[in-house]
């Protein structure tokens, strides 16, 4: 098997579930009973990362990313997962100082949408992956046709988001506030969701609702098991 490194710690609640279900997949597939996937995991500082806005906030995103990046590839992994959507953003600057491939979350998800038939959606995350070209993008171009952003539900998802699933919270107002803004997107023509951000599932039944739930953290953490198990070059 590959080794797998996870930037991790944007939040440290969903860098848990990429450990937990990487392993469970790997467990299930690869030989023997008491298989494990090889990884290493560094967990950045989320506090000096939060509330990005400003292009010099970014910068600092960059570089820490980056560093990251070449600690994990110094220290022999093979491959690397960035385990948040919004951190995406900067992909392609961290991408750029490594040699070894990196997992974008959001080809990834493209990629399910379009293996399942998806044609449109909603997309759901953070203001940044809402808002910005550099997640949507990806999965235009593996032909689905995304509802333009709703600047209400930015303001309430990043509330959502920030002030309670990243610290580990899960209230039943979080619950009925995103039950209600995906009944609304069925009625505006949505044919499916998009969780990205990679806490969402902790407050939406991701296998049981009113459309068809595309979960960025099950699709990424799906790609990274199988990663780790195909061992061609």
């Amino acid at each position: 098997m590959r080794k797998l490194g996870l930037i991790g710690g944007m939040s440290w609640v969903s860098t848990g579930m990429y450990y937990d279900r990487i392993n469970r997949i790997v467990q299930k597939r690869a030989p023997g009973a008491m298989a494990s996937a090889p990884m290493m995991i560094e967990s950045l500082d989320f506090s000096q990362l939060h509330g990005l806005r400003q292009a010099g906030d970014w910068k600092r995103a960059e570089e820490v990313l980056s560093e990251s990046a070449k600690r994990l590839e110094d220290a022999g992994v093979d491959g690397l997962a960035i385990c948040a959507n919004s951190m995406h953003k900067v992909y392609d600057h961290v991408a750029a100082q490594v040699d070894i491939p990196i997992l974008h979350i959001a080809e990834q998800v493209g990629k399910a949408m379009k293996a399942a038939g998806c044609k449109s959606a909603a997309l759901i995350g953070t203001r940044n992956v809402m808002t910005e070209s550099f997640y949507r993008k990806h999965l235009v171009a593996n032909g689905v046709d995304l509802l333009p952003p709703d600047m209400e539900n930015v303001e309430i998802l990043d509330k959502i988001i920030y002030d309670e699933l990243m610290v580990g919270k899960q209230s039943r107002d979080a619950e009925r506030a995103l039950k209600t803004i995906i009944t609304k997107k069925a009625q505006e023509g949505a044919g499916a969701i998009v969780l990205a951000s990679t806490e969402l599932e902790l407050i939406v039944d991701v296998d049981a609702n009113v459309l068809p739930v595309f979960d960025s953290t099950r699709i990424h953490c799906q790609a990274a098991a199988d990663w780790i198990l195909d061992s061609s070059d």
